[in-house]
């Protein structure tokens, strides 16, 4: 889809803090509008609308990489723990969102 900001993201065709990727089918870079510090979202390389509509491979490789990322992201943030958030409706394109979080913190609005 050539007017998803989410894959001119991924083609390079937007420039972006790129943190992973895995095996050319998921892509993980920095918010622009970070709600907090580090936050993270982690994208398939192709197109898919809605969460449901990932096939299988995808969600699982999806889904590693972002535990991979959050492990990561914890450990560079020194982070209580990361929240994990699907909402979809923003941008039409599946997109899952990291925020280092501590125990102390408010939730941020998303």
């Amino acid at each position: 889809m050539t007017d998803c900001i989410f894959c001119s993201i991924a083609t390079g065709n937007i420039p972006s803090r790129k943190v992973h990727h895995e095996d050319n089918s998921i892509v993980s870079f920095l918010d622009i509008n970070q709600a907090i510090p580090g936050h993270t979202l982690v994208i398939p390389m192709e197109h898919y609308p809605w969460f449901y509509e990932l096939p299988d491979d995808i969600a699982n490789k999806l889904f590693r990489a972002t535990r991979h990322v959050a492990q990561k992201l914890k450990e560079k943030m020194n982070a209580d723990y990361i929240q994990l958030s699907i909402i979809g409706t923003d941008i039409p394109h599946v997109h899952i969102h990291l925020l280092p979080r501590f125990l102390k913190d408010k939730p941020p609005k998303l």
